[in-house]
């Protein structure tokens, strides 16, 4: 029988008492799951429920087979080797003493003589040609986090549950976890920003704070679906709007009515054929009336109006962002950058950047790109000043910003509203709002601190506080922009950089967030 995770009733809230979900019922099958919601919404959380890392606050988990976990960042313990994660140290140890003829007949009869080629085999299913000697703190952590999965592989859990899988993983380390997944058999759960690797699994299952849906398929159908719900949600928004222009029509049209009985009571009064008692009811009458038309109208317009705004609520949430920003000017073909046969590097030796030419003009879309270790920080470092080229010369001709992982332009100990006036010290009140607004830092959003912002939420006041302004910057660096993002973020900093009309470099492993920003041009290191 296929193992089942069952997950029933659950519910969690994080030490400051801020729900993640609330009575949450869900199950998953021997297939590859791709979850996906918001940062902060309880993605990891839920893995770590899952794998039994903490126990639920209210309801059950039920795991009937074997997990094998990858969390986000493999931080290797002093001296741990490859064979130390995988959990054979000891068992390569004993064939080395048999191979040397030193192992007792007891140690023989436990020997597995296939291990060396499981693990091998495990190793090259992750495209890594490493010894199991090699120490872990020796590898990059894009290579880190590819030996952890080999490990998981090499254990054959009935399930995987991965957490971010491909995040600093360079492309040819995307692909080999793709294939990975590709050809698993047995039951996966993976959260990941990455659609590409998406794009393969069997069922989305999106998590929010109303609870968890489920979309068959991969990405590509997870996003038509989503687009038929928010054809759905306009056709909503249409009725509704019927209904609150038809209650106004109506409440007027009763006013009206009411306004000529008024008249006719009056004129009927002027006359003065009709008893003063009579007519004194008639007017009590008269009166009642209006106010319960005059309450049932409000009633049906209330209703009408939470209507709309639920509608509108929900469009926003469904449809694709679009922002709209002032131009950098930058004039086509003007030089906006110039490397001239830059070598650099961080020790006497050999350098990591070797003659390097580059030459960026208005307004090109250039990709950095190249394996782990083939010096793309390193450029980075260059070309921001942070590190001295050994020879050859760095020219920056125009207006230039670096947005970093870290977003190390915006000031930790002030708001994202302090931040915009900070680096745009010209704005209005109203041009700052306006200019947040545009990338969701609506009202109170824009008076967060920026050190307690998720690392989407720091993203967008990055782009926002650099891009909002009046004079965008000509050129702009960004380095990883969608590591650590959940996809609405991403989609957010694809929104602004297409609006963005200056020259960008951009170091990235994400192709489908470089085809939606529509970069021009590729510079490939390591090659």
């Amino acid at each position: 029988m296929p193992a089942t995770i069952t997950l029933a009733d659950l519910s969690w809230a994080t030490p400051d008492g801020r729900r993640l979900f609330s009575h949450l019922s869900l199950s998953f099958g021997p297939q590859r799951t791709g979850l996906v919601g918001r940062n902060g919404v309880g993605k990891s959380t839920l893995l770590a429920l899952i794998a039994g890392a903490a126990p639920p606050q209210a309801g059950a988990v039920t795991v009937p087979g074997t997990l094998g976990v990858l969390r986000q960042g493999v931080h290797p313990c002093a001296d741990e080797t490859v064979a130390d994660l995988f959990g054979v140290a000891d068992g390569l140890a004993l064939l080395r003493r048999a191979e040397q003829g030193i192992a007792t007949v007891d140690e023989l009869g436990d020997a597995d003589w296939t291990l060396e080629a499981r693990l091998q085999g495990a190793l090259a299913r992750l495209a890594l040609d490493v010894a199991p000697g090699t120490p872990l703190a020796t590898l990059s952590g894009g290579q880190r986090t590819r030996v952890a999965l080999a490990a998981l592989v090499f254990a054959e859990p009935d399930f995987l549950l991965l957490d971010e899988p491909t995040n600093n993983l360079d492309a040819e380390g995307r692909a080999a976890v793709a294939t990975l997944l590709g050809g698993w058999k047995a039951g996966a759960i993976v959260v990941s920003h990455d659609r590409a690797l998406l794009e393969g699994m069997d069922v989305i299952v999106e998590l929010t704070s109303l609870g968890a849906t489920s979309y068959g398929g991969g990405w590509s159908r997870y996003r038509a679906l989503k687009a038929q719900e928010l054809a759905a949600a306009r056709h909503d928004l249409d009725e509704a709007e019927k209904r609150v222009a038809d209650a106004a029509r109506r409440a007027q049209e009763a006013v009206e009515r009411q306004a000529r009985r008024d008249g006719a009571g009056r004129r009927k009064a002027d006359k003065g054929d009709m008893p003063r008692i009579l007519l004194g009811q008639r007017q009590d009458n008269a009166e009642r009336s209006a106010g319960a038309g005059a309450r049932l109208a409000d009633a049906r317009g209330a209703q009408a109006e939470d209507a709309a705004a639920a509608a509108r609520a929900r469009i926003e949430v469904l449809q694709p962002l679009s922002i709209t920003l002032a131009s950098t000017r930058l004039p086509a073909q003007k030089v906006a950058l110039a490397l001239e046969a830059v070598t650099a590097g961080y020790a006497e030796g050999r350098p990591i950047l070797d003659g390097l030419s580059l030459t960026v003009t208005g307004p090109e879309r250039v990709t950095v790109e190249g394996p782990n270790g083939s010096g793309k920080s390193t450029l980075l470092a260059v070309l921001t000043g942070r590190l001295a080229p050994w020879s050859g010369a760095v020219r920056v001709y125009t207006g230039m910003a670096l947005l970093d992982q870290r977003v190390g332009v915006l000031d930790p100990a002030l708001s994202v509203l302090e931040n915009f006036r900070r680096l745009n010290p010209g704005a209005t009140e109203n041009t700052c709002r306006a200019a947040l607004a545009r990338f969701r830092f609506r009202a109170d959003a824009a008076l967060q601190g920026v050190a307690s912002l998720s690392g989407g939420e720091l993203m967008r006041a990055g782009l926002a506080c650099v891009l909002g302004g009046g004079a965008p910057p000509p050129l702009l660096i960004l380095d990883e922009p969608t590591n650590h993002l959940d996809i609405d973020a991403i989609e957010v900093v694809e929104a602004g950089l297409r609006a963005y009309d200056g020259a960008l470099l951009v170091v990235s492993h994400d192709p489908a967030f470089l085809q939606a920003i529509g970069i021009t041009r590729r510079l490939v290191l390591g090659v």
